[in-house]
């Protein structure tokens, strides 16, 4: 059977963006390129109204143009392995998928096979949030990592010492993915499917990781706060720094004060902290 390939030039930062959206409309295999990302399809299952409604909605911020065209069935790990390099984050960590070889240089190393999941520290979301990471003491705190995609801030606070360390997401392939990047990493928790609203994480946290979007972070922000113990550390990603505003007039009133922030590639992360009840209370 074949499958439908679109090649889709499109900015840097939308990558993701439309590796996400794709996924939920059936496209099961995807290509980071230099220019973008390649998806595909088997031909059966295209939905051409709602692909075409994904491709309207970015267009024009996006900046994207593709090409659509048919193509036998390959081998996607022979495919994938020819356009995914590791990564280092600072002197932090070493991001690399199983067939790289080991850089022991690096204070952490975290091993991941992406496949179809969402993180692999090439996005500017996820290498910022793993920085963030790494300027936050882990050593024993309980961690909650919310739409865990790959898995990779999970791994990231069991390398930094967590005693305990949940994760879910929505997808169910980034469920399986996510879990098979854990046992690469020795980690023994299990990825949970589901929103946080259908998990029902029981708090309390020391350390929030969410790397969404902006309108999942509204939404969701208040039981963030909820969750997070004391003092305890909420860090955000997903958004634009034009959006920083927004997410923090959110957050403020529930008592979670931003103590720091950066940007990169137009695209923010943010590390708020919530406040004790006597400074909220006065």
């Amino acid at each position: 059977m074949d499958y439908l390939e679109f090649k889709i030039k499109c900015l840097e930062q939308f990558r993701e963006i439309l590796i996400a959206e794709l996924s939920m409309i059936g496209f099961d295999s995807f290509l980071e390129t230099e220019e973008g990302i390649d998806a595909y399809m088997l031909e059966p299952d295209f939905d051409r109204v709602a692909f075409d409604e994904v491709i309207a909605q970015y267009h024009e911020d996006a900046q994207i143009s593709l090409e659509e065209g048919l193509m036998p069935k390959v081998n996607w790990n022979e495919e994938w392995e020819k356009n995914y390099d590791p990564i280092a984050v600072d002197d932090l960590v070493y991001v690399r998928a199983s067939f790289h070889p080991s850089q022991p240089e690096f204070k952490h190393e975290i091993v991941i096979n992406p496949k179809m999941s969402f993180g692999t520290g090439h996005h500017a979301t996820t290498f910022q949030m793993l920085r963030h990471q790494g300027q936050i003491d882990h050593q024993g705190k309980r961690v909650l990592d919310v739409g865990s995609g790959t898995g990779i801030l999970a791994v990231m606070a069991h390398q930094l010492g967590a005693s305990e360390v949940e994760a879910f997401d929505i997808d169910d392939w980034c469920v399986d993915n996510g879990n098979e990047n854990f046992d690469l990493n020795g980690l023994t928790t299990r990825m949970k499917l589901g929103t946080i609203r259908e998990v029902n994480p029981k708090g309390e946290f020391d350390i929030i990781l969410a790397n969404i979007n902006k309108n999942v972070l509204l939404d969701e922000m208040n039981i963030y706060a909820d969750l997070l113990e004391k003092e305890g550390f909420l860090l955000l990603s997903g958004f634009y720094t034009e959006d920083i505003e927004d997410l923090h007039d959110c957050a403020k009133p529930l008592g979670l004060e931003l103590i720091s922030q950066q940007s990169k590639d137009n695209w923010a992360a943010l590390v708020l902290r919530k406040k004790p009840l006597m400074s909220q209370i006065n």
